[in-house]
């Protein structure tokens, strides 16, 4: 097989990891209306069904770490796979508990256990196969896939749900939005069999020759020997600690950095916009809920077309460019919000702001956050940093989206000065911070294999 179409192929079914935690946190937002009524929920209860997911990704991705380096980087996929097809089986099943809402909520955490795996995991894989020159392209597969999942569901459920009344809806459409979802987690589970071991992975075990094999088959024969030295240099430099310090000032350098970076992709709001992006429109756009399904295919859309430009630009222009473009428009386009509804003119330049705000994260802080963390760790502290950069970003997710409501209804927020407004202001002041990180702390990786991007941190 083509070296080419070979490295493609076992992206593209890694980056289904990516499709699925788009698909699976996505179909709760096309199902929890229905099931809400099903369960007869009240306000605390619907958000403990919505985000209980969240609580299984940071438990899931805290053990990813360790998982990855057990069992390695494709069999961790492979236990994520198990894990989203039995959160779709589970959370549309008719059960015992009909008046109880509790057995959803365990599959819901199940599906979630399988996001923090597949979070971790898929873009650590892709990064450990792919040649450097195109690495970056290769990674952002990953983000583009969670863009594709969220834009399949948000399909299938309208699909589902349009062509059922309201009360079969209530009844059992929402069962048939979840089972949906067996459809791509069952095609990830097989096709996850036909692909090889992260030769790194293979390498920190000490079978280089199996490793040495799929590097042939992916750069070509003299590359591959020249990778194999590289790889077994940069574990043989370490090789005489029997454990690595986590906490020695070096490494633990390198974890801050990165999981600072993984926090504030959450901080930059994107989440507080896709969670409750129809309230935003409803309440600070003064859109109607019929407008829902266009907002949404609009934001989709924008989301899809820019994670493309990050996808050919990302090799070419380099990580930080592309982190300090995409800050510049998303402070611009939470400004053309903010001081809209500063003024209380609310109106096409509103709308504008949210989408600038979009298409700048789409080819920034989205796919390139996960291009770096899967860079920037030494071989031999991978697994474990990047575990702990990815928990931390759930964290943040969850606390950006219980915080963002609060913050939208506060009394301070909807009194003048702010008018609304106060939340985008607190989103740019975290967007600064992204650029001075960048500039400071976060090293240009584009054209460096991972082992010289090592060497960077012992400058």
């Amino acid at each position: 097989m083509n070296k080419k179409v070979f490295l493609l192929l076992i992206t593209i079914v890694s980056a289904l990891g990516g499709l699925l935690f788009g698909y699976d946190t996505g179909v709760i937002n096309g199902a929890q209306f229905y099931l809400s009524k099903y369960f007869e929920l009240d306000a605390a209860m619907k958000g403990w069904v919505v985000g209980s997911a969240l609580l299984g990704c940071f438990v899931g991705a805290i053990v990813a770490g360790p998982l990855s380096i057990k069992l390695g980087r494709k069999y961790s996929l492979i236990i994520s796979a198990i894990l989203f097809t039995i959160s779709a089986w589970g959370s549309g099943l008719p059960s015992f508990f009909e008046e109880s809402v509790t057995l959803l909520v365990i599959f819901r955490i199940i599906g979630g256990l399988g996001i923090g795996i597949a979070s971790m995991n898929a873009p650590m894989y892709i990064a450990e196969i792919a040649p450097s020159n195109i690495r970056g392209k290769m990674v952002t597969y990953y983000q583009l896939a969670i863009v594709v999942g969220f834009f399949v569901v948000f399909l299938a459920t309208y699909f589902i749900g349009n062509n059922l009344t309201e009360a079969e809806n209530i009844d059992f459409g929402w069962r048939r939005m979840f089972w949906s979802e067996l459809i791509p987690s069952g095609l990830f589970l097989i096709l996850l069999f036909f692909v090889p071991k992260s030769p790194r992975w293979l390498a920190l075990k000490g079978n280089d020759s199996a490793a040495l094999q799929i590097l042939n088959k992916i750069h070509g024969v003299e590359e591959a020997k020249k990778e194999i030295v590289e790889i077994k240099n940069s574990f043989e430099k370490t090789e005489n600690k029997v454990k690595v310090n986590y906490f020695s000032k070096g490494i633990l350098a390198i974890i801050v950095i990165g999981t600072a970076l993984s926090v504030l992709q959450q901080f930059t709001g994107i989440n507080a916009v896709l969670y409750y992006g129809a309230d935003i429109f409803e309440k600070a756009l003064g859109f109607g809920k019929e407008d829902v399904l266009a907002q949404q295919i609009l934001l989709a859309f924008v989301n899809l077309v820019f994670t493309f430009i990050a996808m050919f630009t990302v090799d070419k222009f380099g990580r930080k460019p592309l982190l300090y473009i995409g800050s510049i428009g998303m402070i611009l386009g939470f400004l053309l919000l903010g001081v809209s509804l500063q003024q209380d003119a609310v109106g096409f330049i509103s709308l504008l702001g949210v989408l600038i705000f979009i298409g700048s994260f789409a080819m920034s802080m989205g796919p390139i956050v996960w291009v770096i963390l899967s860079e920037m760790f030494p071989n031999k502290i991978r697994s474990v940093a990047m575990s702990v950069a990815v928990a931390a970003q759930w964290a943040a997710n969850y606390l950006v989206s219980q915080s963002f409501p609060m913050v939208m209804e506060s009394e301070a927020n909807n009194s003048a000065p702010w008018n609304g407004s106060m939340p985008y202001f607190i989103f740019i002041a975290f967007i600064l911070v992204i650029i001075f990180l960048t500039y400071k702390f976060i090293p240009e990786t584009k054209g460096k294999s991972l082992e010289e991007i090592e060497e960077f941190w012992k400058e």
